[in-house]
């Protein structure tokens, strides 16, 4: 199982991560990206984390 965190200081609002991720458990709210869904639907696939400009984005196993 990954769950997926979001580090709402270092984001910038980009919305690349939320564009990327096939689980669709990312959100965008005009300002930030946050975790929409249940992070623990995470794919662990790394696909926000790859287009994250910011590196603000962290999948963990568990």
């Amino acid at each position: 199982m990954f769950i997926v965190a979001i580090d709402e200081e270092i984001c910038t609002g980009c919305n690349e991560c939320t564009e990327g991720c096939p689980a669709r458990i990312l959100g965008f709210n005009g300002e930030k990206a946050f975790v929409s869904g249940d992070p623990t639907e995470c794919m662990g696939c790394e696909a926000c984390t790859s287009v994250c400009p910011s590196e603000a984005i962290s999948v963990t196993e568990v």
